[in-house]
């Protein structure tokens, strides 16, 4: 299946919502620690093992995440780890990018999440503690949500609500907010050690994942918070990133510092369906395509992306 050598230490990896070929890589030198970033965007061959790099762009500092525009099939946003949110237009020549900076947080921003719904604005998680929410054509950020103790590791979007998010924070706790409310509506001690990612499911809008340092995965219902739903089991150390399919309502995709991906259905006994041990460092980066039904991608510090459908090896050619 297709693979691409970066040059940098992979973080994070996005299926295009527009093009089912297309996905972007946000990447940093010396494992994110101190040095550059680079951006990939890439094209899958059809019918071909490869992946070509159509566009990249340098950054001064680590790029930790990317999330593309759901309004232009041209535009992404990143996350950067000098404090700073970046636009880009790959349908510009490379020079004339990034054509928008925002410069806010205070520091290292780690994830930036657009909105599936209402496709005007997106959201950023910074190591600053705080939440930002942002709309293209505005200059500066609407709001600042400042409730978590320490990094907020993760913010994404609520799939059916355009005005409520999620956030996962090194605090221990997962937050539900609404924009239209002066504070968070819902805070859920979901693990005893730090959050690392959250996400929300695809065909019920009020079920999350959250995944921690402390190896394991959690499915929530924010109907009834007290116990999860489920306890996912399976991964040897701490779990960086969690993500519900956009195809089946109780698959769940992870990936670890232990250097493997897992597939998870938390609705049967035997919740660990897939596992795929592919890299050969930390697995920080995975996604699933919205477009292709079981088409995934992952990155690592390994320097290595794959793309793969579901139940193949991702190293087979």
């Amino acid at each position: 299946m297709p693979m691409f050598k970066a040059p940098f230490n992979g973080y994070s990896v996005k299926f295009s919502p527009f093009y089912e070929s297309r996905l972007a890589v946000a990447t940093a030198q010396n494992f994110g620690i101190l040095g550059n970033g680079r951006i990939h965007v890439l094209e899958l061959a059809p019918g071909a093992p490869g992946v070509t790099e159509s566009v990249a762009y340098d950054t001064a500092d680590a790029v930790y995440d990317v999330c593309w525009s759901e309004s232009h099939d041209s535009v992404l946003v990143a996350a950067i780890g000098d404090g700073s949110v970046k636009i880009y237009d790959t349908a510009l020549p490379p020079p004339s990018n990034p054509i928008r900076s925002f410069q806010e947080h205070a520091r290292e921003v780690h994830s930036v999440d657009y909105n599936p719904t209402r496709r005007d604005s997106f959201l950023t998680s910074s190591w600053d503690d705080t939440v930002k929410l942002w709309a293209m054509d505005r200059p500066a950020s609407i709001r600042t949500f400042k409730e978590h103790a320490y990094c907020v590791y993760q913010a994404t979007w609520n799939p059916k609500h355009g005005d409520v998010f999620a956030s996962a924070s090194g605090d221990c706790t997962l937050r539900i907010w609404d924009v239209r409310e002066p504070g968070s509506t819902m805070i859920i001690p979901a693990h005893d050690f730090e959050l690392l990612s959250c996400d929300w499911n695809k065909y019920d809008d009020c079920i999350l994942a959250t995944s921690s340092v402390d190896k394991t995965i959690k499915v929530w219902d924010v109907r009834s918070y007290r116990v999860p739903l489920a306890v996912l089991n399976g991964h040897g150390y701490a779990v960086k990133k969690v993500k519900f399919s956009p195809h089946r309502r109780s698959l769940i995709a992870s990936c670890s510092y232990d250097m493997t991906v897992c597939l998870w259905d938390y609705m049967v006994e035997d919740a660990l369906v897939g596992r795929y041990d592919h890299h050969t460092e930390f697995a920080v980066g995975i996604d699933m395509s919205v477009l292709v039904e079981g088409l995934m991608a992952s990155t690592g510090w390994d320097e290595l992306v794959y793309v793969w459908q579901q139940g193949m090896d991702p190293r087979a050619s």
